[in-house]
């Protein structure tokens, strides 16, 4: 990242206009191996994060200018994921039901059992594990496409409906032999083993050959 800080896996993002519930909070997470990062209100926790932000939100919900609330669509709007704890002092009803459907991880009420927060916690960064290992593999599949050549991609686009080498070879007024050459080099870039896993890769990350051709 080059202009803000995604934060590690294993980061404790903590927004709360408390400083000492932030300072308890983050010493409590650094006990067990975790890295808290604490903020003083949502907008200085925008102002450092973006969209890739990784680790777990621990946010307060009432607090001056943005509150929690406001600040978990925000992250919605940019499509950030990763798992937000809410944690409030006015735990009513209506707050818990709306924070839970804008997708909240799970929702504490102060004062909290330390336990019971660190479980909350850890439980939040196993499950986003797999999101972030899809995104990390899509991104990686999007820089290798990126990588190829103009006339790799036109072999892909070819590849990618289905078309063998010699057709290919006539479309292209190439041989097939250079055709073999420059498929071999795309599945090196792309990380394929075979024809099929080649698009396979390029089906999982959301990516039509044809459209990068």
């Amino acid at each position: 990242m080059n202009k803000k800080s995604r934060g590690g896996r294993t980061t404790v993002h903590v927004v709360d206009d408390n400083s000492a519930v932030r300072d308890a909070i983050c010493w409590l997470v650094e006990q067990v191996g975790l890295e808290g990062k604490p903020y003083p209100s949502a907008q200085d926790f925008l102002d450092q994060c973006d969209e890739g932000c990784r680790g777990c939100l621990v946010l307060d919900i009432r607090m001056p200018g943005m509150s929690g609330l406001e600040l978990q669509d925000r992250l919605q709007g940019m499509g950030v994921h990763m798992p937000v704890i809410i944690i409030t002092g006015h735990g009513d009803v209506p707050i818990t039901v709306r924070a839970m459907k804008a997708g909240a991880f799970e929702f504490l009420q102060k004062p909290f059992n330390d336990q019971e927060l660190l479980d909350s916690i850890q439980a939040g960064l196993d499950r986003y594990t797999a999101v972030w290992n899809k995104q990390d593999e899509e991104e990686e599949l999007r820089a290798n496409m990126a990588s190829l050549t103009p006339r790799e991609r036109d072999v892909l686009a070819h590849l990618g409906l289905g078309k063998p080498n010699k057709l290919i070879a006539y479309e292209m007024d190439l041989s097939v032999r250079t055709v073999e050459g420059y498929r071999a080099k795309i599945m090196n870039k792309l990380g394929a083993r075979t024809i099929g896993e080649l698009m396979q890769i390029v089906l999982d990350a959301g990516l039509d050959s044809r459209e990068n051709a």
